[in-house]
């Protein structure tokens, strides 16, 4: 059975850091192109970033530019987001998305969430 678990949101004060995680199983990260969203309270879900087999990494969001990274450990067949920096703006449900072709909203793959509040 195809699943991504995302883990490592939690509430954290402005400026402070976490790292998310998305595991995969029933099929493998290394060929996929592997993207976080991310939806506030009361928005519609944006993407943050994503990236590609060869560790490309593409940007959607100005905004978290310099503060999120994202990296993959194929071994572990999991993805990380980095977020360093946090802002209330940050508060969101984040989702990770995985696909062989294209990184975007029709992603084949995705996760259930994990919630990330930026507060003090």
């Amino acid at each position: 059975q195809v699943q991504l678990v995302e883990s490592g949101g939690g509430l954290v004060q402005p400026g402070g850091s976490l790292r998310l995680s998305c595991a995969a199983s029933g099929f493998t990260l290394d060929y996929y192109i592997i993207g976080w969203f991310r939806q506030a309270p009361g928005k519609e879900r944006e993407g943050v970033l994503c990236i590609s087999s060869l560790g490309g990494i593409t940007y959607f969001e100005d905004s978290v530019k310099g503060r999120f990274t994202i990296s993959r450990d194929n071994a572990k067949n999991t993805v990380y987001l980095q977020m360093n920096s946090l802002k209330p703006a940050d508060t969101a449900v984040y989702y990770c998305a995985a696909d062989d072709q294209v990184c975007g909203l029709g992603m084949d793959y995705w996760g259930k969430g994990t919630l990330v509040t930026v507060s003090t």
